[in-house]
């Protein structure tokens, strides 16, 4: 299979969604806007079909990611991610997964407002991979 982002061939993902035949590597994926959740049946989404946060919040002006303190922009993004919750709390993709490998499964929260349950199962969805530990 060829890879819908890099175009080199020997993509083994494809997207989840039916009748998409779009392929790609699993380094690729977060070029392409793509999503892989690590729970569950292992599914994968391509940038057309990856599930959105439900949350109907928008950062504010001036917002900045609580991990590394830098702006997030003024629209929701792939790149940017919104505590379920407390719908205060904004985070870069990256930053957030950081914090997840740092913190494990059982010491993951949303830095604000500190919930675990909604926080972790939203992250998981939106494909952060929060190890064991």
């Amino acid at each position: 299979q060829q890879c819908f982002v890099c175009g080199e061939s020997g993509a083994t993902i494809t997207c989840r969604e039916r009748g998409c035949e779009r392929s790609f590597h699993l380094p690729c994926a977060m070029e392409g806007g793509c999503i892989t959740q690590y729970f569950g049946r292992y599914r994968s989404f391509c940038w057309e079909h990856c599930p959105v946060q439900a949350v109907e919040a928008a950062p504010e002006e001036n917002t900045v990611c609580l991990i590394c303190m830098d702006s997030v922009g003024d629209t929701k993004s792939y790149s940017t991610l919104v505590c379920p919750v407390c719908k205060h709390a904004w985070f870069h993709r990256g930053c957030i997964q950081g914090h997840a490998l740092n913190a494990g499964i059982y010491r993951f929260q949303c830095p604000l407002c500190r919930n675990k349950g909604a926080f972790l199962t939203e992250m998981l969805t939106m494909g952060i991979r929060i190890p064991l530990r």
